[in-house]
This record gives C-alpha cells, sequence and structure tokens, in this order.
C-alpha cells in the first residue's frame, strides 16, 4: 500500500509509473481518502505528461525540435494535479 499526499496548490508527487496491480491512497487536503489502482494513477500520469508536453511544443518523446539552447530545459513533470472523485467511472 502506498500512499501519497495532496499538497495545497491540488498536486501530488509522481515522477514515474506505478506497478498497475499497486493499491495508492491519496489524502486529500479538503476532503476523504481515496484508493487508486496504478493504473489509474498511470492514466492520470500519462495524461498530465501529454499536456505538459504538448504546452512547451515537446514531441511524444519529450524531445524539444526547436534549436538547442544554452540552458537545458527540464522535459520532464515532477507533480501531477488530482482531485478528489477522480476514482469514479467515467
Amino acid at each position: 500500500m502506498i500512499t501519497l499526499n495532496q499538497d495545497v496548490d491540488g498536486f501530488i508527487r509522481m515522477n514515474r509509473h506505478f506497478p498497475e496491480s499497486a493499491s495508492i491512497t491519496i489524502n486529500f487536503t479538503a476532503s476523504a481518502p481515496e484508493l487508486f489502482t496504478g493504473t489509474q494513477l498511470n492514466a492520470i500520469f500519462d495524461a498530465a505528461v501529454a499536456e505538459f508536453r504538448s504546452q512547451n511544443r515537446l514531441d511524444a518523446k519529450g524531445f524539444s525540435r526547436a534549436p538547442a539552447a544554452t540552458v537545458q530545459r527540464q522535459t520532464n513533470i515532477q507533480f501531477v494535479p488530482v482531485h478528489a472523485g477522480m476514482t469514479a467511472p467515467q
């Protein structure tokens, strides 16, 4: 069992996929904790990565196709936005 805490801005720290069969509890700041599966949380993580890459003009693998800058920007995310009720079927 993995337990994650939501910060005051609505994010959890997640920089990699969890095992699909893992049980993950997220303690929300404004509501009761919820139980997620690794598969559910990995899908949320993948959606956040895709949004980050599209907003920063990166390709599907996270590489910039723009001319090289003098300082390498970070091409990964560390925090994923979550909210209560994300485990409900859609």
